[in-house]
């Protein structure tokens, strides 16, 4: 199993970059090859991604999540990935971002990519479009504050995390995006 991990600090209030960073369904607007996340419920993502020029799916489950400190996951189907997001305040406005990520690379190309150091190119590139993201935004799209341990999922009273799932809407982002394009 192959390991990256990699930190960035970035200009925005904890609570902000911690609950972007649990709007999911967004990620490709900032991560290389993330064709699609989809919400299946509070724990479980459905990923598309572009990996080594091939297009692969799996499903992952969230087995901790703590609010504004840290979000760790695994696969459940396809190849074997884990890893886990912390978040730490420097001060009341910068936050540290430390990713972590574990992955066993499968056809002969990812072994290849991993070798080169591909894979942590490509994790260092998407902390710095997050970063950049969210530091343009100013605040993040939404935002999940439940809490998960193991099997146990505390979910808030205020909102489900994804509309799109409950809904079949588009995200807060996208009707934030469309209004402003109508707006101009």
């Amino acid at each position: 199993m192959e390991h990256v991990e990699k930190t960035i600090e970035v200009e925005a209030p904890i609570s902000t970059v911690y609950n972007q960073w649990t709007q999911f369904e967004e990620f490709p607007r900032f991560m290389e090859g993330v064709e699609a996340v989809k919400q299946l419920d509070e724990k479980r993502l459905h990923w598309r991604a572009e990996i080594g020029g091939k297009t692969v799916e799996w499903d992952a489950e969230i087995f901790e999540q703590i609010p504004d400190r840290r979000i760790a996951w695994r696969s459940i189907t396809g190849a074997m990935n884990s890893g886990m997001v912390n978040f730490e305040p420097i001060d009341t406005l910068r936050t540290r971002v430390c990713l972590k990520v574990n992955y066993q690379p499968e056809s002969a190309m990812q072994k290849i990519g991993s070798v080169l150091g591909a894979v942590s190119v490509r994790v260092e590139g998407d902390l710095k479009r997050f970063k950049d993201y969210i530091e343009r935004r100013g605040v993040e799209t939404g935002g999940w504050r439940g809490r998960i341990e193991g099997r146990d999922v505390q979910s808030p009273a205020e909102a489900p995390r994804s509309k799109r799932f409950y809904e079949g809407t588009e995200s807060p982002a996208d009707r934030s995006s469309i209004n402003t394009e109508q707006n101009s």
